[in-house]
């Protein structure tokens, strides 16, 4: 009997310290796990969240550049208006005058007025009408050339006739006379020459008397 009863005895107390290192691995356990929770609790972290990384935000504005500082160390101020840069100015041109060709000759004469008022080109003589007249052009005195002997007088317009009186003071030169000075005439010799040499164009200063017709008639000496 006494054998027996220890027989069952003893696994009842192998029984009894399985149950115990069982109970004491759970209480282990548990106060494993509870001291990863204080430990991650006091860490102050929660699950899933990220750790916190450096700013990616720029604290300095991308555009601003650094101004270069003024004489003295002194910083110019921003709103100083920018030196503009000189227009660059247009090109002048020369004009260029072409080679050889020369310049025209100043004007030797000035044409005060358009038509003489006492000279008269005379070309023929006509007695039409019962009257002695002569057929002339009126015109005034051009410039001369500089080669030339004198101005030549330029006539103008139609050709018209003037009434001249039989005793009309006449004085001529030559090619009419032998002379360069005024020589008095008469008309008949006036007349004379002219129907030898018509359309001569003889230059001559006159005067109307109180009929309308010539008193006075001189001839002005060309070379």
């Amino acid at each position: 009997m006494g054998g027996r009863g220890e027989t069952i005895e003893g696994p009842r107390r192998s029984r009894g310290w399985t149950l115990g290192a069982l109970a004491l691995c759970a209480a282990l356990t548990l106060t494993a796990c509870n001291g990863d929770d204080g430990s991650a609790g006091a860490a102050g972290t929660t699950p899933g969240a990220s750790p916190a990384g450096p700013s990616t935000s720029p604290t300095t504005n991308p555009t601003a550049t650094a101004t270069p500082t003024g004489a003295g160390g002194a910083e110019p101020s921003a709103s100083a208006p920018k030196p503009s840069a000189p227009k660059p100015s247009a090109p002048t041109t020369a004009k260029a005058t072409p080679a050889g060709k020369p310049k025209s000759p100043a004007p030797t004469c000035d044409h005060t007025m358009p038509i003489s008022p006492d000279e008269i080109a005379v070309n023929r003589y006509t007695p039409e009408g019962g009257f002695h007249s002569l057929i002339v052009k009126h015109g005034n005195w051009g410039c001369g050339a500089p080669d030339s002997d004198g101005a030549p007088f330029e006539t103008v317009g139609k050709e018209t006739f003037i009434p001249i009186r039989d005793d009309a003071k006449i004085t001529a030169v030559t090619p009419i006379v032998e002379s360069t000075e005024n020589k008095p005439i008469t008309l008949d010799s006036l007349i004379e020459w002219l129907v030898a040499h018509p359309n001569q164009g003889l230059v001559f200063r006159y005067h109307l008397g109180g009929t309308g017709a010539i008193d006075t008639l001189d001839q002005v000496f060309t070379p």
